[in-house]
């Protein structure tokens, strides 16, 4: 039976699902879920993240992520950690872009966190010896400082969305409707006294998920030290917002038409993952993609890369426009830090909390 199908019965029986349990549904469902049985990244695949556009986002982080052992004094032994590391692409790159610094590479215990076995294939394809995989952070063993990696993470963690009527807030949820498909509809919610003020028509999405790995975040790094650095799609600013989206070779696909074989996301609230982080005594900072990557030298690089190879300035100047342009990747998407106290990691220095 269909994942489409066993959705529609489970709602028969039991009621409408929320959007959260919608997501987790259709992402990673065991025998059914996107990400558990069909991911496809790249051009011809249903979306392609930075490290796919140019291999200058992997190894820039991989800058930021020595610098930062750096500053913390160069421990001996460090947790670099991936999570939702794609087909290994980026952790590829930023290891390429490490190899000047052996320490750090000596101290360096490598993880990445993945739920989908077919990503781990191709992950292990990508990097070979020399990482080890875990199902969620928590069994990343701790007692080492800690640097973590999570592009593109939050987006696909489920959220549940409220809109506001002309009498109140009400919770979307996923029903059937009168030929027993599935649809849309609102439902009263408890949580109603709990939501912000909005005028009849606003969405507010919450995510318990992305709050929760926000808290994790913050109690690991402030126990072992260490940071995170979380970039997404998604706002700086609370804020109110429709953002549930279905991708299918690179193009919005209605969310309810064919459940799991989307990728299915909404944006990165970074305000809350922030604020459940600082809960946890951690400190935080953010800022646009642009502004991390060329704090980064994002710009030296491309130079670089041009003077090695002076055919590639059309595609270097692209995929540099792409990563940074304003009206590409650099504004919508934020690089945002999770660390301990007492210091501040590159690249975050002149940027509020």
């Amino acid at each position: 039976m269909s994942l489409r199908d066993r959705l529609k019965t489970l709602i028969a029986e039991t009621g409408p699902l929320s959007v959260a349990q919608y997501m987790t549904a259709c992402l990673y469902d065991p025998q059914g879920g996107y990400y558990a049985t069909r991911p496809a990244l790249g051009a011809r695949g249903d979306f392609i993240t930075a490290p796919l556009v140019s291999q200058m986002f992997g190894e820039l982080i991989g800058v930021w992520a020595v610098a930062a052992w750096e500053q913390m004094g160069r421990p001996a032994r460090l947790r670099l950690v991936e999570m939702g590391p794609g087909d290994g692409t980026l952790m590829s790159d930023l290891l390429r872009a490490v190899r000047r610094a052996p320490e750090f590479l000596k101290a360096a215990d490598i993880w990445l966190v993945e739920v989908s076995e077919p990503l781990k294939a191709r992950q292990a394809e990508q990097l070979g010896a020399g990482v080890r995989w875990a199902g969620a952070l928590h069994e990343v063993p701790d007692g080492a400082p800690l640097l973590l990696i999570a592009n593109e993470l939050l987006d696909c963690l489920p959220a549940r969305q409220f809109v506001r009527t002309a009498t109140g807030w009400a919770e979307q949820v996923i029903g059937l409707d009168a030929e027993g498909e599935l649809a849309f509809g609102l439902t009263a919610t408890p949580a109603a006294s709990l939501l912000p003020d909005a005028p009849p028509g606003a969405v507010f999405e919450q995510s318990a998920a992305q709050a929760a790995l926000g808290a994790e975040l913050g109690r690991r790094v402030v126990a072992d030290g260490g940071a995170a650095l979380l970039i997404d799609y998604g706002r700086a600013e609370p804020g109110f917002g429709d953002t549930l989206q279905a991708l299918h070779r690179h193009e919005k696909v209605d969310p309810l038409e064919t459940p799991g074989e989307a990728d299915l996301t909404v944006h990165a609230d970074f305000p809350a993952v922030l604020e459940a982080a600082r809960r946890q005594e951690a400190q935080t900072a953010i800022l646009t993609q642009a502004s991390f990557l060329a704090a980064m030298g994002i710009g030296a690089r491309a130079e670089a890369l041009l003077r090695a190879s002076p055919g590639r300035s059309g595609s270097l100047g692209r995929q540099l426009h792409r990563l940074v342009g304003a009206e590409e990747m650099g504004e919508l998407f934020k690089a945002a830090c999770i660390h301990s106290p007492g210091w501040t990691p590159p690249g975050f220095e002149d940027c509020d909390p």
